[in-house]
């Protein structure tokens, strides 16, 4: 029988159609404490124990994973926190998304770093220290494309130890064509694996597609990329079950793509221009839970915080397995020099410099990392 993880000719759709969705979340909620615990005594977690660990069950063992979640980032990473910093080049975007502030009916000002602009931004960057950079842009085809991308990272590579990026979805060809230019990292977040509710949130642009989304991380795979970042936009689904098939996803690459590597963010859905209110609330006990559970289940995966996260919030979970954290961050195009009062993609809410976050990270016993951390290992 072949194994649905390792087809090489397939992708990861064929897996996730033979899902439904309500039973999947059905089966989460019925978990017991009998399973979180048979869960928590494991060396090795299935994902069925991973259900147990993110279920309403799990609440009363926060502690106990908290603890065993320290444990094993600490075994794995040691004490060092990788810090990057978004770079925002553009605003322009086709698409229609209801909780963007870069949404293609949002009237307001578009704009597109120009490379003189670029350079500005590299210099106050450099000046926080930052050797890791983040490339964000919307997705607008006519104006930042592939042939757009390998001129900034041209540009800018020369400035930076690692360069990652989080714009459209491109083809394999595309991907293959960036990664000389000194490409590491693409995140790619599927929002949400709800296929009826993407819809509903992605009404017109090629972000309308949910299956080309869906199949991104095979691309990159396939183009050999050295890191991918998955994730959902937490509060346009139930939580819970959208991080279910973000660990059947990461379980599933993880085996196709072996040579690989991953990262998870975890994005609360935050106010934009006219924002959307979500769904359904995370609150933070709810959301340490999920950090914990993802550690336990994966000691290998990269978990990181951004600065959408509360100051004692993120002061408090670089404890139980965190390992990267943005800092100083700006949303919108131009925001460290060039153009600080154009359109944010979304509030922030630590707005604390990253010498401040550096500090806070030392006298919690961490060393702050620049770069990517792995070159220390």
């Amino acid at each position: 029988m072949t194994d649905p993880f390792t087809n090489q000719t397939d992708t990861f759709t064929k897996l996730f159609d033979t899902y439904n969705w309500e039973e999947t979340s059905k089966g989460i909620y019925a978990k017991t404490s009998a399973d979180v615990e048979l869960a928590l005594s494991r060396s090795k977690r299935t994902l069925e124990d991973f259900k147990a660990l993110i279920s309403p069950a799990a609440a009363p063992y926060l502690e106990q994973m908290a603890r065993l979640s320290q444990q094993l980032t600490r075994k794995r990473f040691g004490n060092v926190i990788q810090l990057y910093v978004p770079l925002y080049l553009s605003n322009e975007c086709n698409n229609i998304c209801t909780y963007c502030g870069f949404s293609f009916d949002n009237k307001v000002k578009r704009k597109t770093l120009s490379p003189m602009e670029i350079m500005q931004e590299v210099a106050v960057l450099k000046a926080m220290n930052y050797d890791h950079v983040l490339l964000v842009t919307g997705e607008a085809n006519q104006s930042v494309h592939t042939d757009y991308f390998k001129k900034v990272l041209e540009l800018i590579r020369p400035h930076f130890a690692n360069i990652s990026m989080e714009v459209q979805p491109l083809d394999v060809a595309d991907y293959q064509e960036l990664s000389p230019y000194g490409l590491h990292t693409v995140l790619v977040y599927q929002e949400t694996y709800h296929r009826a509710d993407y819809k509903k949130h992605h009404p017109k642009g090629k972000k309308s597609n949910f299956e080309y989304r869906l199949e991104t991380p095979d691309r990159l795979g396939e183009a050999g990329i050295h890191k991918m970042g998955l994730g959902v936009l937490i509060g346009l689904e139930d939580w819970r079950t959208d991080s279910f098939f973000t660990a059947l996803h990461l379980s599933y690459l993880e085996k196709k793509y072996w040579r690989s590597k991953y990262s998870l963010s975890f994005p609360r859905l935050r106010p934009f221009s006219g924002g959307l209110e979500p769904k359904v609330e995370m609150n933070d006990r709810e959301l340490v839970q999920l950090i914990c559970a993802y550690r336990l289940f994966n000691e290998e995966l990269e978990l990181s915080i951004s600065t959408r996260e509360t100051e004692i919030f993120r002061d408090h979970i670089v404890n139980f397995g965190i390992t990267a954290m943005s800092a100083g961050s700006k949303t919108n195009p131009g925001g460290y020099a060039v153009a600080p009062e154009s359109l944010e993609q979304f509030e922030i809410s630590d707005e604390r410099s990253p010498e401040i976050i550096a500090g806070m990270l030392r006298q919690k016993g961490y060393e702050p990392v620049w770069k990517d951390w792995e070159k220390y290992f």
